[in-house]
This record gives structure tokens, C-alpha cells and sequence, in this order.
């Protein structure tokens, strides 16, 4: 069976960002210029773009191509997947040839940046009445963003998600005392120092390498922190802030985290979980057939379990969505297309090739009804079953804990390298946490002056 696995989705996730920064930097939001002139004047053919799908998925693209083109007779639609490897030079070279596709398959923060600069179109004059009930709710916001005059509006429509569970070694947590890993942060420090003490393994890996997984940066949304206030400046030093990056200080100097947290990236996770250095792990149902493969040993005691959440229970979501440029030509026939692909039917068969989930909720409420009654072959396939049973009931409270806006990257940086000096003891916590509030509300000031810098502007440059 083709699976798109977690890894593969926020490598998705992740890939876009340099081209969306670069295409940001210059001015330039995406055309839709895919056909010569002539061909554009008469509006009959919609350039479609996806990221990495080909040749896996072609059966089931083109299947859905050919299902649209039957009901909207004279039209046709042109696909074009774009390997991972040349992402950021074939989009930037769309740009600047005006050749860039009419519907395209982005993430929330590429998206975010490109609307952000008036590449994207604002789907509320596309859409019919009643499009967002055909999706998750908290998902469909997912694709809602700042456009350039800093209004927010629905510039994107959700597709494929992926939503991270919580993977055990059964056996660690037993030694540690514990029959099942915490349900929330707030338990974390005891069954922390528990599993230290009592097997000498650690209990979790969360990454603070700027450039790698914003795992952490959701934790802190999970603990009441909101990260911006609606001037796109610093909200996190708040007693909320204070307390989560003394949570994440104090648990690192205890030796109640693995030292390489400040250095390596989420991939030093799966190492240690399949070495059976630690007692858990974050990530996809899918990640269970590679531990099943590389480590059998590790994945006969591994269960999956519900995420750790914030009090509110929100867990999650990895999304990747679909955005029409703003300067189509063909953009209420594309809004159509992007509907009829991510429609309930449609979904659902590519949740089921591609394991993933489906943001559609009719796609879902199958999904669960079929995964529930399968009756898989072996012990191994069964524990894969149980674990996207479980990753499917988890969308009901998940979202995208840090929202997509321009900037978000920047944002992760500066508030990683502040909580590691304050991990390695340069600083105290609550220092790195002002220091952090500083160094972002002077990026934020460059990047979205107040209105009274504006109008001094306006003064020097009459």
C-alpha cells in the first residue's frame, strides 16, 4: 500500500519556506500564467501543482482530474508535481516567467507568507456559500492568514493532515512505575525524574535547534501561552511564558533531558527511542512500521497512546492545504477544482493510499468506521491499526498550535536560542525570556511599523 508518512508530511511541511522567503523578499506572489497568452485568454485550462506526489499517486490524481473534467465539459486540467529537490528554483522561476500554476499545494506558513505579499487570492470571493462546513472547523483555520494590509482572510483550503500521537515503550514506562506515559505537561517533571531514577533512560526528547521541529514552540501553546498579540508583537513574557520556559530550564539542568536536546534535531528522538534510550516518543502512527523494521525488539514493546496536551486537551495538527494566486485567470474554476479534490470521497480514498487523515469530516467519520472494523492479519499490523485509530480520534481536539504568519521561522529561532543559553545556565530563565521579547519586537518593528511610524514616514517623505 503507497503511504505518505509523518516524516514525509513535515518534510512537506518544512521544504517551501526558502522559496516563500525568497518570493517574499522580492515583492512577488505567485501569477497564474502556466500557458502562453493566448492559450490564458480563453480561460478553458487550470495549471495544477503538487509537491513530491508523482509517480506514487498517479493513478489517484489523475482519477480525480478526469472525474472534474467530465463535469465541467470543456475545461481541463494540467498536473505538475514538483520533486522536493527543486522546489525553490522551479516556483521562483514560475514567478518570475509569470508561468506559476492556478491551484498549488502549499503549507499553512508558505502560504502565510506568500498572502502576506499579495500572491494569493482571498477564497471568500471564490468560494460558494456553506465551502468551509465540508471541513474540520478547527482545521479550516488553518488556512486563514494576514494579507498584505494585514487583514485576516481564508487565502487556503485544508487537505491532508497528519496529527502526532504519543509512542511508548511499555517496558521503560513498567520499570518507572507507570502503567501509561502523562496526558498532560503538568505531569511531565515526576514521571520525568521517575523514569530517570529508576531505568537511567530519559522519558522525552524535545528539540531547541532553531532550524528543526516546532514541537517545542507548541508546547508553550499548550501551556497558555500566546506567542503574538495582533500588532504581530511579543505576548510570551507573561507569567504563562515565565512559567513555560522555566518548565523546559528546569527539566534540562535536573539531567531530566538528553544533553543532545540543545544540539540535534528531532531525529536524535528516533535514534534514542529505537536504541531504547528513551521511554517515548511524538509522531505519527505511520513511524511505527519503521520502528517495526528497524528495531523489532523496541517496536514488540511499543504501544501508541493519546498526545500530551496542554489543560485545554488541544492536541496537533500537521496540515498541507491548497491556494489559487491571486492573479488567476481561470480563479472560481479552480476554487471548484480544489473543492471536488478535497471533497469527502476524494479524501478519503487518498487518506487510505497515502495513510494520512483527511480533514473532511464525512472522510473522517469513514476512515474510523473502517479502521474499527478491520480485522488485520498479524500482531504488527494490528498495533498500525490501533495507533491511526488513534490518530484519526485525536483531530476532534487538534489544530495548528502555532498559526502560520510571516515571520513564524524568525520567531522560532529567537525563542530557542534564548531557552537554550538559559538551559546551559548563561542566564536565568526569565532573563532569556525578555531577552527573547526584545530581539523579536525589534524584528517586529522593521517588519510591521505601527502607524505612528507610518505617518512620521509620511512626514520626512512628503
Amino acid at each position: 500500500m503507497q503511504r505518505l508518512s509523518r516524516r514525509g508530511l513535515l518534510r512537506r511541511v518544512g521544504a517551501g519556506l526558502a522559496a516563500a522567503a525568497l518570493a517574499a523578499g522580492l515583492g512577488l506572489g505567485l501569477s497564474a500564467c502556466r500557458q502562453p497568452q493566448a492559450d490564458r485568454a480563453a480561460g478553458r485550462t487550470i495549471q495544477f501543482w503538487t509537491l513530491d506526489l508523482a509517480p506514487k499517486f498517479n493513478g489517484y490524481i489523475h482519477g480525480v482530474i478526469a472525474a472534474w473534467e467530465r463535469q465541467n465539459p470543456g475545461y481541463r486540467v494540467v498536473w505538475t508535481d514538483v520533486p522536493w529537490g527543486s522546489v525553490e528554483r522551479k516556483l521562483l522561476a514560475a514567478v518570475f516567467a509569470r508561468t506559476a500554476p492556478d491551484v498549488v499545494n502549499l503549507n499553512p506558513l508558505f502560504a502565510a507568507n506568500l498572502a502576506s505579499k499579495g500572491g494569493l487570492l482571498p477564497l471568500e470571493r471564490v468560494l460558494p456559500p456553506g465551502a468551509p462546513q465540508g471541513y474540520l472547523p478547527l482545521i479550516w483555520r488553518a488556512g486563514r492568514s494576514a494579507g498584505p494590509d494585514g487583514q485576516p482572510a481564508q487565502f487556503a483550503i485544508p487537505w491532508y493532515l497528519t496529527a502526532r500521537i504519543t509512542l511508548a515503550n511499555t517496558q521503560l514506562l513498567q520499570r518507572a512505575g507507570y502503567s501509561s506515559p502523562p496526558r498532560t505537561w503538568a505531569e511531565v517533571p515526576a514521571y520525568a525524574e521517575a523514569v530517570k531514577r529508576r531505568t537511567g533512560r530519559y522519558a522525552l526528547f524535545v528539540t531547541v535547534v532553531p532550524d528543526d521541529s516546532a514541537e517545542l514552540l507548541e508546547t508553550l501553546v499548550q501551556m497558555g501561552v500566546t506567542l503574538l498579540d495582533g500588532r504581530q508583537r511579543a505576548a510570551f513574557n507573561s507569567p504563562e511564558g515565565r512559567r513555560a520556559f522555566a518548565f523546559w530550564t528546569d527539566l534540562y539542568r535536573r539531567g531530566l533531558l538528553p544533553r543532545e536536546v540543545v544540539s540535534q534535531g528531532y531525529r536524535r528522538a528516533i535514534e534514542l527511542y529505537q536504541s531504547g534510550e528513551l521511554a517515548q516518543v511524538g509522531s505519527g502512527a505511520e513511524f511505527l512500521r519503521s520502528i517495526q523494521t528497524n528495531a523489532p525488539g523496541i517496536a514488540a514493546a511499543t504501544r501508541p497512546f493519546p498526545p500530551i496536551t496542554g489543560a485545554n486537551g488541544q492536541a496537533n495538527v500537521a496540515v498541507m492545504t491548497l491556494a489559487i494566486p491571486r492573479q488567476s485567470p481561470v480563479a472560481a474554476k479552480a476554487a471548484s477544482f480544489a473543492l471536488f479534490l478535497t471533497n469527502g470521497a476524494n479524501q478519503r480514498q487518498f487518506a487510505e493510499q497515502a495513510r494520512v487523515l483527511p480533514s473532511s469530516p464525512q472522510a473522517l467519520r469513514q476512515l474510523r468506521a473502517e479502521l474499527g472494523a478491520a480485522s488485520p492479519a498479524t500482531a504488527q499490523e494490528a498495533l498500525v491499526q490501533r495507533a491511526r485509530l488513534l490518530s484519526a480520534d485525536t483531530l476532534g481536539r487538534a489544530t495548528v498550535l502555532v498559526p502560520a504568519s510571516p515571520g513564524v521561522k524568525r520567531l522560532q529561532a529567537i525563542v530557542y536560542t534564548q531557552l537554550q543559553r538559559a538551559m546551559l545556565g548563561q542566564v536565568s530563565s526569565d532573563a532569556a525570556l525578555a531577552e527573547a521579547e526584545r530581539q523579536w519586537n525589534a524584528y517586529a518593528q522593521g517588519r510591521w511599523p505601527d502607524a505612528a511610524d507610518h505617518r512620521r514616514e509620511a512626514g520626512r517623505n512628503p
